[in-house]
């Protein structure tokens, strides 16, 4: 396996797609070229959290995908500290991190992989997208509108060139109608007015915002199949908005995989210590979810391999 950290802007340093690319030319495999996976670390839209990327893209290396870790335009920068203003302080907005610029930017990932796929031996018809929280509301804002004109115009390409064969969506947030509501019960208005400077360009959510910015809202016939994971403990993204996305999957007739375990603090990850910064983030039971995704996507993503070697 080799990584390489690639930039998507050449005038900025905070946007990358990392790889975890495996070369078949010494396997017993032979040379194949590999499904991919797209991972989406979350944040909150301020920063793009280490412990959804590197252990989860190794997690899914070993499983035969090549890997990619896609860190979106966030708020704040990576090696910047997370510092919220007081209640008085006006927040400064960031164009460059505003919707739909995230969302745009899996967009320009997708075509990298599909421009190096012979030298990454990518099979570019079979790539997932994988996202947690806010990474997750990206990937599935993305999952909704990869053929819509806003993506088109912008990146300029056909929609074939674009489509996810399928996504994983952890601990996602689903409708921000919940993302007020919790507001509200977890006593944490300075995280959400950044979050919400960040991905809206504004502190407080309007409906029409709610609206708009709500995948469960806007799932079509064009969404791909999804893998959704999130736990009744969470209280940062309440587990209303998996089973909401369900809903609306289940509505317009798209398969999912739903699973929903009953412990677990918000941003677990791989809910194992490969990934976990703190005791309670790490979930056994959790945990579960990689296996149970790595059998939903064999379905769809399984190699072509000969009978016998």
């Amino acid at each position: 396996m080799y990584s390489e950290k690639i930039r998507l802007y050449e005038d900025r340093e905070d946007v990358t797609l990392t790889t975890y690319v495996q070369n078949d030319a010494n396997s017993l495999l032979g040379d194949y070229n590999r499904p991919a996976i797209l991972i989406c670390p979350g944040g909150g839209y301020m920063k793009c959290a280490t412990q959804e990327a590197e252990p989860v893209a190794i997690r899914f290396a070993a499983m035969g995908y090549q890997a990619f870790v896609l860190r979106y335009s966030t708020y704040f920068s990576q090696d910047s500290n997370v510092t919220f203003p007081t209640a008085k302080e006006e927040i400064e907005i960031k164009e460059y991190c505003v919707f739909p610029n995230p969302m745009l930017e899996i967009g320009k990932a997708m075509l990298l992989i599909r421009e190096h796929a012979r030298e990454w031996k990518v099979d570019v018809d079979r790539i997932t997208l994988c996202g947690f929280s806010a990474g997750a509301h990206n990937v599935a804002m993305y999952a909704n509108s990869w053929n819509t004109n806003l993506v088109l115009d912008y990146l300029k390409t056909s929609s074939e060139h674009l489509r996810p064969v399928a996504v994983i969506l952890g601990y996602m947030a689903g409708d921000y109608y919940f993302s007020k509501i919790d507001q509200i019960e977890v006593e944490k208005e300075m995280f959400f007015r950044v979050s919400y400077a960040a991905i809206l360009g504004k502190q407080e959510l309007t409906e029409e915002d709610i609206e708009r910015m709500s995948p469960s809202r806007h799932v079509n016939r064009d969404t791909p199949p999804a893998f959704l994971w999130s736990t009744y403990e969470d209280r940062t993204v309440s587990v209303k908005n998996t089973i909401k996305m369900a809903e609306a999957l289940a509505n317009q007739h798209i398969p999912f995989d739903m699973h929903i375990f009953e412990e677990g603090p918000h941003g677990l990850s791989l809910a194992t210590q490969e990934s976990a910064k703190v005791k309670k983030q790490v979930n056994p039971d959790a945990a579960k979810w990689v296996e149970l995704a790595e059998a939903w996507l064999q379905k769809r993503m399984a190699l072509e391999l000969p009978e016998t070697i």
